[in-house]
């Protein structure tokens, strides 16, 4: 008895006597089904209750019992129904037929009870314990999705934690975060396909960089607030100070990789993203002056998604560019600030930079949204 509910058995055999005498001797302990044909047999296993069992003749007219077994196989109702068969043929080479197609299990006609009945027990302990085994697979298998889903959760939430300690000391970057995020990827998915970026960009790699985003300017946290807070443009040697935040955050996060018990993906691409997004295409950026594929990709695709957001946005020694506006500087600066396949990717993708902008707008008016003559 499994949970309070009797097993259930499919006698198939084309003798309505062996019929009853199986079911007389079957009933007691399990609740019994029975079939005259091949045909009837596959329409009772498909149809509840589904037997637990299957004590199968392989000598019938019309549809034989192989038969039977392999269209019970090929159907996905009741492929893992285990089958004995049951037959008149006792030789070495029938038997070895029976199980070498699957049956769990061969009896030879006449029928001894003791032994029929002590297999059919077997069989379906075997059968109970195969289903408690996928019940617990299936359940292990929703909890470590589960599980991952939340590690995932805490894990982007301390990402965003993280890089706020930088958007709170500027007050000026909002929803820079957010937006920025989503012109990575935006980025990302357009360059999939080119011969450039495809093996980089893959799947994985798209979510990675999406999620490390938003600490590429992690590294303010480390500039004084004379310097980050100051109401105006900045003097020379204030802005050689505000240079060194883009190492302050790869530092930042490589002591952070140090720290982590085991390797952690995407904080090799945050610390790229962070050290490198404002290298340009033509090595006149900082802190290395890297110039071309030199530069790492994430850089890249960050460096355009940082300068399209800081043209658009206002600050305290400007006004917020227009969509048209920035989307001109930024095909200006394609082959000397910025890769020029990423630019072109951007040129694609402008409509959806912008829509991307408004939906994360800061509270102040947002620059219209017009498209490049």
């Amino acid at each position: 008895m499994i949970d309070g509910v009797l097993p259930t058995i499919l006698i198939v055999d084309d003798s309505p006597e062996n019929l009853t005498v199986l079911s007389e001797l079957l009933q007691p302990d399990y609740r019994v089904r029975a079939a005259t044909s091949g045909e009837k047999a596959l329409r009772i296993a498909a149809t509840e209750p589904w037997p637990d069992l299957i004590l199968l003749d392989v000598m019938m007219p019309g549809m034989d019992g192989y038969e039977v077994f392999t269209r019970l196989r090929a159907d996905p109702v009741t492929c893992e129904i285990p089958v004995i068969f049951v037959t008149a043929m006792d030789s070495a080479e029938a038997e070895l037929r029976g199980l070498d197609v699957g049956a769990v299990d061969y009896i030879a006609k006449p029928i001894i009870p003791a032994i029929l009945l002590a297999r059919v027990h077997t069989q379906l302990e075997l059968k109970q314990a195969r289903d408690w085994l996928k019940d617990q697979n299936a359940w292990l298998e929703t909890e470590l999705a589960r599980r991952m889903s939340e590690n995932l959760v805490v894990q982007d939430v301390s990402i965003h934690a993280l890089a706020h300690l930088a958007e709170i000391r500027d007050p000026e970057t909002g929803n820079h975060l957010r937006r920025t995020q989503g012109y990575v990827r935006s980025l990302a998915n357009q360059l999939r396909e080119h011969p450039r970026f495809a093996s980089f960009l893959t799947d994985h790699t798209v979510d990675q960089l999406s999620k490390s985003a938003p600490l590429h300017d992690i590294g303010k946290v480390g500039i004084p607030d004379s310097i980050l807070l100051k109401p105006g443009r900045l003097m020379p040697e204030e802005w050689e100070i505000m240079k060194t935040h883009a190492k302050l955050g790869s530092d930042a996060i490589e002591q952070a990789e140090r720290d982590a018990d085991r390797p952690v993906e995407f904080l090799v691409l945050a610390k790229d993203i962070a050290h490198y997004h404002h290298e340009k295409w033509d090595g006149s950026g900082y802190p290395d002056g890297l110039a071309g594929d030199a530069i790492p990709i994430a850089a890249r695709l960050m460096a355009l998604a940082d300068v399209f957001d800081a043209l658009i946005s206002p600050r305290v020694y400007k006004p917020p560019m227009t969509f048209t506006e920035a989307f001109d500087i930024i095909v200006a600066g394609r082959g000397s600030h910025f890769d020029p396949d990423v630019v072109d990717a951007f040129l694609s993708r402008f409509d959806e930079f912008c829509e991307i902008a408004v939906r994360y707008r800061e509270n102040e008016p947002h620059p219209p949204q017009s498209s490049p003559g």
